[in-house]
């Protein structure tokens, strides 16, 4: 009798698994560039974990076993100093108010900017856009005195609202020129079949395009929002009073005064850290859709 030849395993009855298990099989590269991004993310996390450590050392547990070793005992009343002492709920709250307030402003100036650029295709959009990429270029130690003067005359300085203008602006005009690009390269075709349904201007950017973008907004709303609460200089010479100043200009000020050790130095380090920590760890879903939102059409 002939053999049958139907019941011999081909490559197209194999088991699905195994050739998944065989798809994804890993080379000798693929490993190298894991390891090669473990060592670069070890690299990075290595000063966050020192000033964990020392946060909870006490000054002569620092003084005899150094910066590098493990608390033999919890100590917290570095953080309880330093928390008193710069009334950190009050800075805490100026920096998130200031943060906060910038990023949805400026997230806003820049949809309707680019709207006017990139969709509207004004006269001179190139121009335009080479003029708010020049702005971002400007070093801030450039704007201080002129800033100064003007929210002297206008009766702004040592207020909160001169921060967030200036702060407004600035991260605006990034976001122009960032949306003003991506709206420029907008599907015509979506916009005309909205207008030819009776859509205004208005409710074609908040009903088409808004929700489209949502992902690229939602990207620099975030960053918006870091960005401002890291910035020092600005802050420091527009907020001189006590009850004014954000988290990063209360640390470097009692720095200055010289009445803190190294523990409570790394305490004041790890509370201002943990604000942003978690306001990124809440979003980071938000910040990965966003980035690879352009990846898949």
């Amino acid at each position: 009798m002939a053999p049958d030849l139907s019941r011999r395993p081909t490559a197209t009855t194999e088991h699905p698994f195994k050739l998944r298990k065989r798809a994804t099989r890993r080379t000798l590269s693929d490993w190298l560039i894991l390891a090669a991004a473990i060592l670069f993310g070890a690299l990075i996390a290595a000063p966050f974990v020192i000033i964990l450590i020392n946060s909870f050392k006490s000054p002569a547990d620092y003084a005899t076993s150094g910066p590098l070793s493990l608390p033999h005992n919890l100590y917290f009343d570095g953080i309880a100093n330093f928390w008193k002492r710069v009334n950190f709920p009050e800075k805490l709250w100026n920096s998130f108010f200031i943060s906060g307030t910038v990023a949805v402003l400026a997230v806003l100036i820049s949809v309707f900017n680019a709207f006017a650029i990139g969709i509207g295709r004004v006269r001179g959009r190139t121009w335009i856009i080479v003029l708010f990429l020049l702005a971002n270029m400007l070093p801030q130690e450039a704007l201080l005195y002129p800033l100064y003067y003007m929210f002297k005359q206008v009766g702004l300085y040592d207020n909160v609202w001169s921060v967030i203008i200036i702060f407004t602006v600035i991260q605006s005009a990034f976001g122009t020129y960032l949306l003003s690009s991506v709206y420029g390269t907008f599907p015509r075709e979506i916009l005309e079949a909205a207008s030819l349904d009776g859509a205004s201007r208005w409710q074609i950017l908040w009903r088409v395009i808004v929700p489209i973008s949502r992902p690229t907004l939602a990207v620099i709303l975030i960053f918006f929002f870091i960005w401002t609460w890291n910035e020092f200089l600005i802050p420091l010479t527009f907020l001189v009073s006590n009850s004014n100043q954000t988290v990063p200009v209360a640390i470097a000020v009692l720095q200055g005064d010289r009445l803190m050790d190294v523990t409570t130095t790394s305490a004041s380090a790890l509370l201002g850290l943990i604000p942003t920590l978690v306001f990124f760890l809440i979003f980071q879903r938000t910040l990965t859709r966003g980035i690879t939102a352009g990846a898949v059409k």
